[in-house]
């Protein structure tokens, strides 16, 4: 008979036989991708010279003494993390700049020249125990680029940085993840002689040799690089993969000379993978919680809300990837109120939306059962919270439906979905239907599921059937879980813009029933102005908005708005410059090198804005650059110069400060170099 809560349509009663297993399909993962991939979330926390130097890359020549955080806490970075539902931290050892947050014996360049414990102090070791304390995982980044070594680009170079993994990987383990990135080679101090040092990053390593010493010292640590081995860089810093995304891939560089389709990156693919590719290559998403992976005093107010968070959970880790997020601890050693209050805002909704599977207790009813052994395939399964035990069908069945009848009438929004990946990424595409007035009527599908894949409605479908349709597949089914979820009801936040004449608005996706608004950096409540129409700013400001309806209360918004634009012109450029100015953060502008602007009146500067194209096109983005002062338009004074660091993967608004405020009418912008292209590019240039 039946066993209770479960039907077959077309199959005889199971018998006590016992049915073979699927073949596994394709390349699989080991067992530190599995663990990886159980992770699904972990932080990447970046400290260093660059937080207090308000850069995104050192150098090489800063002072280590310029390391002194007094209330430095690594059980509240760790906590934070903790709370926000992620698993594990990755913590940044050694940056570019090459200073070592370990008291290393390789260098001199290393915490022990620091303030910061009068020189005793070691990062590393604390993030460890509170990772310990904490229940938490741990992971390493020692850059392979160093701008201070004076050694880098020869082979005793080499030999020190293994030298630092070794260090790192016997003292601090054990390891969940060696992390790396594809900076490498360029400017710096490198010991005083500050030039230029390339070097042929596919064979200057040796990664063949590092990867063994990795493998020897921590056998459990995935690697992740731009390819590889292990774990791949998804190909943006924007925290998500593509739609379809295959775990499996086939590393290919475009054809010598030949720019990749979107003009972006040479792993642009790696957003989706490879269909049947030649390894077990699934993508990380990495994306920093503030628009910078460093701290900087300026993206106080641009911290991504637990809802932006969201929205990056589904899609990566909803796609089958896993979900890296910057941590950036202030010049004090710690997060920021606004970050840590974010983080477990973010986790509480995880929490909140994810605590109940509605699909618990259903009766399920397949079309197919592998050989009729319920015991073993059964599709009850589904619900047991395991994420490799699995519904499974017959070897030639590559098309499936299953019928979830719930008992009763619920509400869901969010559709989860798992194959058993220990046999393969085998599903290419599926349905699902909702009864609903007495008919099947599609509510979701996808494509790719391999270890995660969730479907984010639009809106609430309220019913008492759901019907599961595998459209295609490679190879039987093998599905290890269905979740039905709700996503609590929420307002966005509003968008915070200005047009061209300098008028601010404060504009909604929808109706909601009043929208509140601050001007002095203060939360907005019910208590603050209601917006009633455009407004004037100006001295620019901070401004921050929340939508109210009914008892539902939207999330912050927050824009920081330099002076207004209007009257601004282009000297020399005409309209067709126009567009570097105009406000709308949509809209680019080429010229050969130089663009100056006459603002109409004398201001005073602090700094300047520079946001480079947003088309996910690098040609034409200034990665180093000057700007200029003037009050007549024909003598200028150069005020700040230097490189936009990480910009090719992460083109966010830059903020140049300056040391103290001058007085100009006049300002001009000049890309000393480009990313690529001929000319320059610009989507906005500002004065804030």
């Amino acid at each position: 008979m039946l066993m209770v809560g479960v039907e077959v349509l077309g199959q005889a009663a199971p018998g006590p036989k016992s049915v073979a297993p699927p073949k596994p399909y394709g390349v699989l993962p080991s067992a530190r991708q599995l663990a990886w991939h159980e992770m699904e979330m972990y932080c990447l926390i970046h400290y260093g010279v660059d937080t207090y130097t308000d850069k995104e890359w050192g150098y090489g020549d800063e002072d280590p003494k310029l390391i002194d955080p007094v209330d430095f806490d690594a059980r509240q970075i760790v906590g934070a993390a903790k709370a926000g539902g992620f698993k594990g931290v990755v913590i940044v050892a050694k940056h570019h700049d090459g200073l070592c947050l370990w008291p290393t014996r390789t260098t001199e360049h290393n915490i022990s020249k620091s303030l910061w414990k009068g020189g005793h102090g070691d990062m590393v070791k604390e993030y460890q125990l509170a990772c310990q304390q904490l229940g938490m995982k741990m992971g390493l980044y020692c850059s392979p680029w160093d701008r201070n070594n004076a050694a880098y680009g020869t082979a005793a170079y080499v030999r020190a940085y293994r030298a630092q993994i070794k260090e790192l990987y016997t003292g601090y383990g054990p390891l969940f993840m060696s992390w790396h990135d594809g900076a490498n080679g360029g400017d710096g101090y490198y010991g005083g002689a500050r030039e230029l040092r390339k070097i042929d990053r596919t064979t200057y390593y040796g990664w063949d040799t590092t990867w063994a010493l990795v493998r020897r010292l921590q056998p459990g640590a995935v690697i992740f690089g731009d390819i590889g081995p292990d774990v791949r860089w998804v190909g943006n810093e924007e925290g998500h993969a593509g739609a379809t995304c295959w775990a499996t891939y086939t590393p290919e560089a475009p054809d010598p000379g030949k720019k990749p389709a979107n003009g972006y990156s040479k792993y642009w693919e790696a957003t989706e993978g490879t269909r049947d590719g030649k390894f077990w290559l699934p993508a990380e998403c990495d994306v920093p919680l503030r628009p910078g992976w460093f701290y900087h005093p300026s993206q106080d107010e641009q911290v991504k809300s637990p809802y932006q968070l969201l929205d990056l959970y589904y899609q990566s880790v909803g796609r089958g990837a896993d979900l890296d997020l910057g941590l950036a601890p202030s010049r004090r050693g710690v997060l920021d109120q606004r970050d840590v209050a974010s983080l477990k805002g973010f986790g509480d909704l995880l929490r909140q939306i994810f605590a109940v599977n509605l699909a618990r207790g259903a009766r399920f009813t397949a079309s197919n059962i592998r050989g009729g052994d319920q015991r073993s395939y059964g599709p009850e399964r589904l619900v047991d919270g395991d994420r490799y035990s699995y519904w499974a069908t017959d070897d030639a069945v590559k098309q499936a439906e299953l019928v979830v009848d719930l008992g009763k009438e619920v509400t869901f929004n969010v559709i989860r979905l798992r194959e058993n990946i220990k046999l393969g990424q085998r599903i290419d595409s599926f349905a699902v239907d909702a009864f609903v007035d007495g008919e099947w009527k599609l509510v979701g599908a996808g494509t790719s599921i391999g270890a995660n894949r969730l479907v984010r409605l639009q809106q609430n479908v309220v019913t008492g059937k759901v019907r599961l349709r595998i459209v295609r597949a490679a190879a039987c089914v093998a599905l290890s879980d269905l979740g039905l979820f709700r996503e609590p009801v929420h307002v966005e936040a509003p968008a915070i813009v200005r047009d061209k004449e300098g008028m601010v608005k404060i504009v909604t996706s929808g109706p909601v029933g009043s929208i509140h608004y601050t001007l002095d950096g203060s939360e907005p409540g019910q208590g603050s102005p209601v917006y009633r129409g455009a407004f004037e700013l100006p001295e620019g400001g901070v401004v921050k908005a929340r939508s109210f309806d009914g008892n539902v209360v939207g999330e912050v918004a927050t824009k920081q708005l330099g002076y207004p634009k209007t009257g601004w012109k282009v000297m020399d450029g005409g309209s067709r410059l126009a567009q570097a100015i105009d406000d709308d953060e949509r809209t680019a502008a080429g010229f050969p090198q130089d663009i100056a602007i006459d603002m109409g009146k004398e201001v005073s500067i602090p700094a300047f804005t520079y946001l480079p194209r947003q088309d996910k096109r690098t040609d034409g983005i200034a990665d180093r650059y000057v700007f200029y002062v003037s009050m007549d338009g024909a003598s200028w004074q150069k005020v700040a110069e230097g490189e936009f660091s990480n910009i090719r993967a992460n083109p966010v608004e830059q903020v140049v400060g300056l040391d103290a405020p001058v007085r100009a009418r006049y300002f001009k912008f000049t890309a000393v170099h480009v990313l690529g292209g001929n000319g320059a590019v610009v989507n906005e240039l500002g004065v804030r």
